[in-house]
C-alpha cells in the first residue's frame, strides 16, 4: 500500500479482511494499525499527552486476578441482561466513536448492522460520518441504540440533534460531560489532523459551513479536531444544563465521563438514569487513574440507585468479567469496534464482538458462574493482595 499523500487527501486502505481472520481483538488490532492510513490510525489509537492513562486502562486489568470456583454446573450459560430496562445479549456494547467511515466506506452503518445481528446495544457520535436517521435504519430494530451528545454553545443545535433522535427511535442521550475543550493529543498535531474531504459531520450536512465540514482544515492548535470543539463546544457546562436537557426531552439521560464517587453522588442527586464511568479513552486528561481502579468507589457510592457502566481498555473476556465483579452493569468497546470495521466492515465488527463474548462465556464457564448475576466482587482480588502475603 502507498503511504499517505496528506490526512485531507488520504483514501481508503483496499484490503479489508486480506489474511487469516483474527482470533482475538489484539489481532483485530494488529491488522488495523497496519493498514489504516496514518492519520486515522493515529486519530483512533492515540491517548493524550505522554499516554500513561492509555496504558494503565489496559495494565490495571492485568493487575486484578479472578478467583474461580469449582464443581458448578455451567452447561448452561446466560449472558443476557437489561441496559434501562432494554433486553440485549450481552453486557458487551458499542461506545461512540467519532468518524467511523475514515475506517470503512460503510462507517457506522456497517456498526449498527453488526450490533444490532450481536443483540446488543449500540451508541452513535454526534460526530458520526453518517446522519443518525441512517444509521437508524441500517440498524432496524433488532437492538436498542443511544445517541452520544456533546453540548453545543448554540443550544438550538443541541436540542435540534436531540429532537432528531427521539424520532428516530434512540432510546437515551449519553452527555459527554469530560470534553470542555479537547484533550492535547499530540499524534494529532503532529499529523495535523483532518477529516478527509471526501467524507462530512453526517449530524450537520443540512447545517453546512465548519458544523457540516467538521475538522476538515487543521487549526492553530495543529489538530483540526481541537479547533473544532473550541470554536463550537460549550466550555460552560453545569449540572444546570443536565437539568435543561432533562426538561427538554423524555430520553433517558446517561453522563459519560464520570471518574469519582463525589461526581458519581452528583449525578444521582441530580437524577440522570445512568453513569457511564470513563475517562473518554484515556485522551482527555492524562495521569486520571484506569477506569477499572475508579468503578468500585463509585459503585459504593450510587449505592444502586442507578446503574452504572465503564469503558476504557477492555480486550478480552475476563477484562468483562472483572467489570461485571466489581458492579459494573454493562461494559462497551470503543477501539476494538474500530479495529473490526478496518478489517472487514459488518463482518470485522460482528466477529469482534462475537469474539469477547465468547471469551466472556468460557471465563464464566471457568470460574463457576451460569448467569451475569453470578458474578460479584468475590471472584476478583488485587495482585498486590497475593504479594502483600508472602
Amino acid at each position: 500500500m502507498s503511504q499517505p499523500v496528506g490526512p485531507v487527501n488520504e483514501q481508503y486502505p483496499q484490503v479489508y479482511g486480506s489474511g487469516p481472520a483474527p482470533i482475538n481483538l489484539a489481532e483485530y488490532e494488529r491488522y488495523a494499525v497496519t493498514n489504516l492510513p496514518r492519520n486515522a490510525r493515529d486519530y483512533y489509537s492515540s491517548g493524550s499527552n505522554d499516554m500513561i492513562t492509555l496504558r494503565e486502562n489496559r495494565e490495571a486489568f492485568a493487575r486484578l486476578r479472578i478467583m474461580p470456583r469449582i464443581l458448578v454446573d455451567v452447561r448452561k450459560i446466560s449472558t443476557e441482561t437489561t441496559v434501562l430496562g432494554d433486553a440485549v445479549a450481552s453486557p458487551i456494547c458499542v461506545a461512540p466513536t467519532a468518524m467511523q467511515q475514515m475506517a470503512h466506506p460503510d462507517g457506522e452503518r456497517a456498526t449498527a448492522r453488526a450490533a444490532a445481528k450481536n443483540k446488543t446495544l449500540m451508541t452513535l457520535s454526534s460526530w458520526s460520518t453518517v446522519a443518525l436517521e441512517e444509521v437508524a435504519e441500517a440498524g432496524g430494530s433488532g437492538a436498542p441504540r443511544w445517541f452520544q451528545l456533546y453540548v453545543y454553545k448554540d443550544r438550538a443545535v443541541t436540542l435540534e440533534l436531540v429532537r432528531r433522535a427521539e424520532r428516530a427511535g434512540y432510546k437515551a442521550l449519553a452527555v459527554t460531560v469530560d470534553t470542555p475543550i479537547l484533550g492535547r493529543r499530540e499524534a494529532d498535531i503532529r499529523n495535523r489532523f483532518s477529516l478527509p474531504s471526501h467524507l462530512t459531520m453526517g449530524n450537520f450536512v443540512k447545517k453546512g459551513g465548519e458544523m457540516s465540514s467538521g475538522p476538515q482544515q487543521a487549526g492553530a492548535t495543529g489538530s483540526g479536531l481541537a479547533s473544532y470543539v473550541a470554536q463550537l463546544i460549550d466550555q460552560s457546562l453545569t449540572w444546570a444544563d443536565i437539568a435543561w436537557l432533562r426538561s427538554k426531552t423524555k430520553l433517558k439521560i446517561v453522563v459519560k465521563g464520570v471518574m469519582t464517587a463525589e461526581d458519581a453522588l452528583a449525578s444521582v442527586e441530580n437524577g440522570v438514569d445512568a453513569i457511564w464511568v470513563s475517562n473518554h479513552g484515556a485522551r482527555q486528561l492524562d495521569t486520571t487513574p484506569a477506569t477499572i481502579e475508579v468503578l468500585p468507589e463509585i459503585v459504593r457510592a450510587v449505592g444502586g440507585r442507578c446503574e452504572v457502566y465503564v469503558d476504557g481498555g477492555i480486550m478480552r473476556g475476563t477484562d468483562v468479567f472483572k467489570a461485571l465483579a466489581l458492579g459494573a452493569k454493562a461494559v462497551f468497546l470503543g477501539r476494538p469496534i474500530l479495529w473490526g470495521l478496518a478489517h472487514s466492515g459488518e463482518e470485522g465488527v460482528g466477529h469482534a464482538l462475537k469474539l469477547i463474548n465468547d471469551e466472556l462465556i468460557l471465563a464464566m464457564k471457568l470460574a463457576g458462574c451460569v448467569k451475569l448475576s453470578d458474578i460479584n466482587p468475590a471472584f476478583v482480588r488485587s495482585a498486590h493482595s497475593f504479594r502483600a502475603k508472602l
